[in-house]
């Protein structure tokens, strides 16, 4: 009976010695990730066409790319409790627990007004079925000079957002 106490208690402390080091020298936040959950922007400084919108998954959050025809600064990426239609005010409804409201500065038409981006099912830009935190890409308008794109998440998470050459880019984590 001894002999199998102090067994237990062998394993115990293997177990405790393999998971305290693991647990002390993590970083902080989920993937190391310290974004936060506040209204992101840049003031625009040049603007362009947006020409697509695309997503991926990545290991610890899903991506948003708004592809542009050339370099375009200029976003706000929110959380608000509806989505609403640009320039109509119409509710433009999203799967999911929260809901970011992401606009560019960067029109879906060009400088004559033809469509540079036509989305084939405005309720469903991107397919996003399988993501881990994103639920639903939908459009919410293009009006005087800014697209405005509806992003279903599963919850209100942290998120960034930055400009590559000829995109903006929004990541969201799957964690906190």
């Amino acid at each position: 009976m001894a002999l199998r106490r102090l067994a237990l208690l062998l394993a115990a402390l293997a177990t405790m010695a393999l998971t305290a080091p693991l647990t002390a020298t993590a970083t902080p936040g989920y993937c190391g990730l310290s974004w936060g959950s506040g209204e992101k922007n840049a003031t625009p400084t040049t603007t362009s066409e947006l020409t697509n919108i695309r997503a991926g998954r990545q290991d610890c959050y899903d991506r948003l790319v708004i592809d542009l025809r050339g370099a375009a600064d200029g976003y706000t990426v929110r959380y608000v409790p509806e989505m609403t239609e640009d320039p109509t005010g119409n509710p433009v409804p999203l799967r999911g627990g929260a809901i970011l409201s992401v606009t560019v500065n960067a029109p879906a038409y060009n400088e004559h007004g033809n469509p540079t981006y036509t989305p084939a099912n405005r309720a469903e830009l991107v397919n996003v079925n399988g993501y881990q935190t994103f639920r639903q890409v939908a459009w919410a308008g293009s009006f005087e000079g800014q697209t405005l794109v509806g992003l279903g998440v599963r919850a209100r998470l942290p998120f960034r957002v930055f400009t590559l050459p000829n995109r903006v880019v929004v990541d969201v984590a799957h964690f906190w």
